[in-house]
């Protein structure tokens, strides 16, 4: 099989996987679609200039058209693929100009699994590419109703998310210096608390002030609160469980660190939402101390954020 139609294949593998795909000048990493100053205007980009990922297809016949003008590289669309992408690169080799490899310092990798250490937790075992600088790109299943940043560095040296923009050089991808290659094709594994936490933007300080509300609505208002959540979390599907607890953990974590409720009581709660779950993944079953773990992660991201009820001499108090 050619190269060419190598490269074709690997596009509708991806596509077949329900993820969105772009081509990418042959042997480069770089789009092969037009860019913002010749943007047309026209077509797609009617209503304003439409990035490379924006404009990714999950379409098969669309990608075997496009494939067959030439061998073009795969760019893969994390947020329109539903994926977070984590980039773990290597050090520079001191010396060796172009060169990388493991001296030098802690890989990204390395640097990764300690930072998920320090959360008290692992690196689960998830969809895995090789890079040709001997990196990995780790792909895990985006949370639904959580936008989350890309970002360059903030996890630890050598570490890079590509999440709400950007894109990832797919695997079957060829470049002078090597290829992008399929290592674990696991099904990418939900995307970790303590990621889907470091990754989700700080609101601003308008939005995230406290809002007062009359004492005589604040039991109601938490006992609401409560049950809303609670029914969300019990009706997650398989694969959106872990992020609707999260998502519920950092609501109502707001209440637990205004004082409006207690951090056994929603726990009890929660816990009791999870157990209502109709369909757990035999694989991945929630332990206490799972659930515990998602609830703890919930709680410190929201602990800076604490939701006050009621009014007390001009301030928001916990009633």
């Amino acid at each position: 099989m050619s190269t060419h139609d190598q490269l074709l294949q690997w596009a509708l593998c991806l596509v077949e996987l329900g993820w969105k795909v772009f081509p990418l000048l042959p042997g480069t990493k770089v789009p092969a679609l037009h860019g913002h100053r010749t943007c047309p205007g026209t077509g797609i980009c009617e209503n304003g200039h439409r990035k490379p990922e924006q404009r990714a297809s999950g379409d098969p016949d669309r990608v075997r058209r496009c494939w067959s003008i030439a061998p073009y590289n795969i760019g893969l669309a994390t947020w329109p693929s539903d994926l977070v992408a984590i980039d773990l690169d290597l050090p520079k080799l001191v010396g060796v100009q172009g060169g990388r490899g493991i001296g030098g310092g802690q890989s990204g990798a390395e640097v990764f699994a300690t930072r998920a250490r320090r959360e008290g937790a692992v690196v689960p075992a998830t969809y895995t590419v090789t890079t040709p600088s001997g990196g990995t790109h780790l792909y895990f299943r985006a949370p639904a109703g959580v936008e989350l940043r890309s970002t360059q560095g903030e996890l630890g040296p050598l570490i890079d998310t590509r999440a709400r923009t950007g894109y990832v050089v797919a695997p079957g991808s060829i470049t002078p210096e090597g290829a992008y290659e399929l290592y674990d094709d696991t099904e990418p594994a939900d995307l970790p608390g303590w990621l889907v936490q470091a990754l989700t933007p700080r609101p601003s300080t308008a939005i995230s002030a406290p809002r007062e509300i009359a004492p005589v609505k604040a039991s109601a208002y938490v006992s609401a609160a409560l049950r809303d959540e609670a029914e969300r979390v019990a009706a997650a599907k398989p694969g959106k469980q872990n992020a609707a607890l999260y998502g519920a953990a950092l609501a109502l974590g707001r209440l637990v660190a205004g004082g409006a409720v207690s951090d056994a009581q929603v726990r009890a709660v929660l816990h009791q939402a999870m157990s209502r779950l109709s369909d757990v993944r035999p694989h991945d079953p929630w332990t206490p101390a799972a659930i515990d773990a998602t609830i703890s992660s919930g709680f410190r991201a929201s602990a800076d954020r604490p939701r006050y009820l009621g009014t007390r001499a001009g301030r928001g108090v916990a009633v």
